[in-house]
């Protein structure tokens, strides 16, 4: 067990039960010999932020986490398949690990993954960009592009963005998965 003072921001503990990342920590002093952290932590199962106050000799649970890069392959159910390049070993990590961005990655991206004790996959991150194809989309009317109107789009996986109107169906674009907003056309 380490103390609260032991941490710094980006730490993973254990914190009554569940698995937390640390956001904020802060070190007050009040005015008077009752110092204490101010320490913001957000729960990696649900993505909740609590705000917890605790004195400095308080003990917390540090965990050790390892960061691999696995690829993914392929969706069984609610899970994800991913290998790892070096090993070649397969993982099935939960895709709400991703959040929403798991809505817009393919087969063959490269996701990174966190994993408690080296065995438990805790956080997984998807690429910032992938380039998607546009499977279908309504032709874009002309002379209509005197403000920035978009059209829906559905891609490759099956998911619906918003695009501008000179995307054709069979383009290739440049999807952002943190947001699902269209950044550019590629060649």
């Amino acid at each position: 067990m380490a103390t609260i003072s032991d941490l710094s921001k980006g730490n993973f503990v254990r914190y009554n039960g569940e698995v937390m990342q640390i956001e904020e920590l802060q070190h007050r002093t009040p005015g008077n010999p009752r110092a204490f952290y101010q320490v913001k932590m957000r729960n990696l199962r649900n993505g909740k932020v609590a705000d917890n106050r605790f004195r400095p000799g308080d003990e917390i649970e540090i965990l050790r986490v390892e960061t691999k890069e696995y690829q993914y392959h392929y969706q069984d159910g609610e899970s994800l398949v991913c290998m790892d390049n070096q090993t070649f070993d397969q993982v099935y990590i939960d895709k709400s690990l991703l959040g929403d961005s798991g809505n817009y990655i393919k087969e063959g991206v490269t996701l990174l993954i966190a994993f408690e004790n080296g065995t438990n996959p805790i956080t997984a991150e998807a690429p910032s960009h992938v380039v998607l194809e546009v499977q279908y989309t309504e032709p874009g009317v002309a002379g209509d592009t005197a403000t920035r109107t978009l059209k829906p789009a559905t891609m490759e996986n099956g998911v619906e963005i918003r695009v501008p109107l000179f995307i054709n169906t069979g383009e290739k674009i440049k999807v952002d998965t943190r947001t699902g907003a269209y950044v550019e056309r590629v060649k």
